[in-house]
């Protein structure tokens, strides 16, 4: 069993909490986040399994499964009779498959934890596993990937289109929610055997956060002492395969602007004392949703190409509405990737910013960061970060994603890195991880536009901006060099594919 920590946490107001690091128990693992002054009380269950998960023809399966149990009913209770009894209560049930591990989330006042707990255990302990639920949930997520993803969510499309094309023939290349002829191959059948196997307490690693007593903890390794002992196997995740030059995938579908996404994998993880460094230099380049980057500065700012120009150092799941500033938690992946999202851009601007967003890098890894720009850097991100973890969900959150890493609370680390970092520390980061090369490239194209696109990148044709409005002789000069700026295009390993084509087996 690992030690008990004390520490004192900022909420909104100033508490003494004690944080129980994830443990080891006989069977389940625990991640507690006591406070006696929360009026809320919040579960994160994980289950340590995910689309690397399903079998081969079945993708689909966990992400189904799962959502059968958060959007199903009890042994005893109907799906409709379970959202009638939360509603009373405000409240809430929620599930998150993901590529590792896949998140139940349930928060309720603490008034009526008793009953809620019951519920919320009874939908993983007891489900009902209905036939109509099972093929009400089955078309759902059919159709998000046909009608959904394919058509509607252009930004999504970009960001699943480059996580496919670099995780080809890799366990992460795939669908959270799995395939389209994965899905419809899956039965009731299937998702029970699937249930029985990995729903273990082994597999599983309770989280729970907020104005709960020390019984609670003790009521539910009771009750979740009824599964299976089972054994924790993980799945082995190698490094994708290696880039040559630009690889890039035109993906063809109705649209009006075009939305692109890039990356390359990272030999690091928070785990690592790199990250930080690279989570400087990152946020100085590309912070997600804010001003502060060259790329939001650069292509928004000066050239007014599109709305969101952003880098990353690390999957970033979430991001869309007026929620989105921050990440979704408990999405964490041991092979991690550096990517960029450039969203939405004119076609005729689209060569155009994939150039500009390339000469941005490619300056940034040539001039380094400045000392200034390094101390201004660093305090934003040390402020920042402790927004992000301004509940108690969200801080149980980082804590079970920072034990998954193995590393030390991640706020907590962001800060005791950062102020020991020195502007060497993050340029020798930037030299050692970033590059404007050996890149893949996602672009989503107006249908009957990929070869010409494709062929414009290829042979290197140029690529004038046009302007709706002036902008100063300055950037018309900078732009001179932006249009023919080089992109050495590695032809065999590039393709254009309709966009009906992707995830479906």
């Amino acid at each position: 069993m690992k030690p008990i920590r004390i520490l004192t946490a900022c909420l909104p107001v100033v508490l003494l909490t004690v944080f129980a690091t994830a443990k080891d128990q006989p069977g389940l693992k625990f991640t507690e986040l006591p406070s006696t002054n929360s009026p809320l009380v919040t579960f994160r269950i994980i289950l340590r399994a995910g689309s690397v998960n399903d079998p081969p023809g079945k993708e689909g399966l966990n992400a189904l499964t799962a959502s059968l149990i958060a959007n199903g009913g009890t042994k005893n209770l109907t799906y409709a009779q379970v959202v009638e009894k939360l509603y009373p209560w405000a409240a809430s049930i929620d599930v998150q498959p993901n590529q590792e591990i896949t998140t139940f989330m349930g928060e309720v006042h603490r008034d009526h934890l008793e009953k809620f707990y019951k519920l919320f255990s009874d939908l993983l302990l007891q489900p009902r596993f209905d036939e109509s639920d099972f093929s009400r949930l089955k078309d759902e997520a059919i159709n998000y990937i046909q009608n959904g993803l394919r058509s509607q969510n252009d930004e999504e499309l970009g960001k699943q289109s480059l996580n496919a094309f670099l995780f080809d023939n890799h366990p992460y290349g795939k669908l959270d929610v799995g395939t389209v002829q994965g899905l419809t191959s899956i039965t009731l059948d299937d998702v029970k055997s699937y249930y029985k196997n990995m729903y273990t307490q082994a597999n599983l690693w309770v989280g729970i956060a907020g104005g709960y007593s020390a019984t609670l903890v003790e009521t539910i390794k009771k009750d979740f002492a009824a599964l299976p002992a089972g054994t924790f196997r993980e799945v082995s995740v190698p490094a994708p395969e290696p880039i040559k030059d630009m690889e890039v995938m035109v993906v063809e579908k109705p649209t009006r602007a075009y939305g692109v996404s890039m990356g390359y994998a990272l030999p690091i993880t928070r785990k690592d004392k790199d990250y930080y460094a690279l989570m400087v230099a990152n946020s100085y380049f590309g912070e997600h949703r804010t001003f502060n980057g060259v790329l939001m500065n650069r292509l928004r700012g000066d050239r007014g190409l599109n709305y969101g120009d952003y880098s990353y150092i690390e999957k970033f799941e979430g991001g869309l509405g007026s929620n989105g500033v921050f990440p979704t938690l408990n999405t964490p992946l041991r092979q991690q990737f550096f990517s960029i999202w450039l969203r939405p851009v004119q076609p005729e601007n689209t060569h155009f910013a994939i150039r500009n967003a390339l000469f941005e890098l490619k300056n940034l890894v040539e001039r380094e960061l400045s000392k200034d720009d390094f101390e201004q850097t660093r305090k934003f991100v040390i402020s920042y970060s402790k927004l992000s973890a301004a509940t108690m969900s969200r801080r149980l959150g980082y804590m079970m994603d920072s034990e998954f890493y193995g590393s030390d609370y991640y706020i907590d680390r962001i800060d005791r890195e950062l102020k020991m970092l020195t502007v060497d520390d993050v340029n020798a980061a930037i030299k050692k991880y970033l590059h404007p090369s050996d890149i893949k490239i996602a672009v989503a194209v107006d249908e009957g536009k990929g070869k010409d696109f494709l062929d414009a990148m290829t042979f290197n044709k140029p690529s004038p901006i046009k302007y709706q409005s002036p902008v100063s002789q300055n950037i018309l000069d900078q732009d001179k060099l932006i249009e023919v700026f080089p992109l050495t295009v590695n032809a065999a390993k590039s393709k254009v594919v309709n966009a009906k084509e992707l995830f479906e087996r």
